[in-house]
């Protein structure tokens, strides 16, 4: 899913948009290595030691990873475990209600025309 996140943030960056990650791994250090391995450039925050048990997820009700909400701007959870094109639908729509018209392609979408 990173590519799609990056490809995310990379188009929307002047737009009212913001992609916020939770790690569940359990070693910090590890986490610190994927981050700057897999080019993750948007906020990301660490479970705590207790992984999937972690304060974060114990306060949004996770019990499944990933897990996905998407969330219009007074932060109320609007979609679900959305992935890929439905992630990216769900976004436009939300943009759409803010009158922020926006079309999304991905590298891959781009090759597959």
């Amino acid at each position: 899913m990173y590519p799609h996140e990056r490809s995310l943030v990379k188009q929307l960056s002047e737009k009212p948009f913001a992609l916020i990650g939770v790690n569940s791994d359990s070693d910090l250090e590890e986490i610190q290595g994927i981050v700057k391995e897999k080019n993750i450039t948007w906020r990301s925050f660490w479970n705590g030691p207790d992984g999937t048990r972690g304060p974060i997820s114990t306060q949004w009700n996770v019990s499944a990873w990933p897990t996905i909400y998407v969330m219009d701007a007074n932060g109320t959870i609007r979609y679900k475990n959305v992935r890929g094109a439905k992630m990216d639908e769900a976004i436009k729509n939300l943009m759409a209600e803010m009158g922020q018209e926006v079309e999304i392609v991905h590298e891959d979408d781009a090759e597959n025309e």
